[in-house]
């Protein structure tokens, strides 16, 4: 009777493992239940996360994933130090912040070449605005305090000689309640990004001072490449699960390469309406002035972290003192190997 129970057992393995998903046979995923801590999901900064997701590069990796989504960066890195999600889908330059403060993270899939944020002032209250100076005690949006879009506002006071108490942060989203605080003079400018911005400047809301969808100006302000979006995750997670994060990293550089092979109509059917502000044409606008600034495959260029340490270290002291090991804050193995399976997407 044993004999026959082993055999039969046997004889049923094979057919339980075919059931399993073709990914997770291939790839023997450690943790094939992921959540993303994403700050301002319907940004176009986070544009090849949500292709990922909808056109189901994530599912077919084997991977069951759960996006949270919040009001700014920030917030999202918040979630995962505090362990309610994985992975971050957020600004390159917390790792370094990051790391800074003792802890270890490291970006591994590149969504965004250049910042794609914009700083802008009221044509209403600051209708006379020549020079950043005149940002002196004045009320600033940005997606959330401590968010890429704050970090910018900070950085480009410091290059006028303002220092970052010399104006009023205010968190305002990266949806229609960036848009309403704007137009009903609740703040004199903002920082952010698309399509908020497309949208407020089409409207004659928005007067622009400085542009990161151009990634030769953000190279300009910034001094060098400095990578935005990305994926990144405790040092801890991507030791424990390698295979895991090699699968997300497949996920988004399919993603990344279908969106620079893609037009504008192609985009726009493989977003959540809820993302368009109302109005499509806008966010076509919108799509085509980000288009240039999103990484067509993935990698994090080699000096985008000194970038991003200089970036920080020019509004923090303390930051500007330390010692960091910036090679320790990035890796591309897992964007070199998707690129090698999907070469053309």
């Amino acid at each position: 009777m044993q004999r026959r129970s082993l055999l039969q057992l046997a004889a049923a393995a094979p057919a339980a493992w075919l059931t399993l998903p073709a990914p997770l046979r291939a790839q023997g995923l450690e943790k094939p239940k992921v959540t993303i801590a994403v700050g301002g999901k319907n940004l176009l900064y986070y544009l090849p996360l949500t292709v990922a997701e909808q056109r189901g590069y994530f599912k077919a990796e084997g991977l069951d994933l759960t996006i949270a989504d919040f009001a700014g960066g920030a917030r999202a890195l918040q979630a995962v130090v505090g362990g309610s999600a994985d992975v971050v889908s957020g600004a390159f330059e917390h790792t370094v912040n990051m790391q800074h403060k003792g802890q270890r993270m490291r970006a591994f899939a590149l969504q965004g070449l250049a910042p794609q944020i914009v700083l802008g002032v009221s044509t209403k209250t600051m209708a006379n605005f020549k020079t950043v100076a005149d940002l002196k005690g004045k009320k600033i949006g940005v997606t959330a305090p401590g968010s890429s879009t704050n970090v910018m506002v900070n950085f480009i006071l410091a290059k006028a000689g303002l220092k970052p108490s010399d104006v009023s942060i205010i968190g305002v989203g990266a949806s229609q309640g960036a848009v309403a605080a704007m137009r009903s003079g609740q703040i004199d400018a903002i920082s952010n990004l698309d399509p908020v911005i497309t949208l407020l400047q089409r409207s004659g809301d928005l007067k622009i001072v400085s542009d990161t969808r151009k990634v030769a100006e953000a190279e300009k302000v910034f001094g060098g490449p400095m990578p935005a979006g990305c994926l990144y995750a405790p040092q801890a997670f991507l030791d424990k699960n390698p295979n895991t994060a090699q699968a997300l990293a497949n996920a988004m550089v399919r993603a990344a390469k279908w969106i620079q092979a893609a037009g504008p109509s192609e985009i726009i059917t493989n977003v959540p309406e809820a993302y368009l502000l109302g109005d499509r044409a806008v966010y076509i606008d919108a799509f085509l002035a980000a288009k240039g600034a999103l990484s067509p495959d993935g990698v994090i260029p080699e000096k985008g972290p000194d970038t991003a340490f200089r970036a920080l270290a020019s509004i923090d002291a303390e930051i500007a003192k330390a010692k960091l090991d910036l090679a320790a804050v990035y890796t591309n193995e897992f964007v070199k190997k998707a690129n090698a399976k999907y070469p053309k997407g």
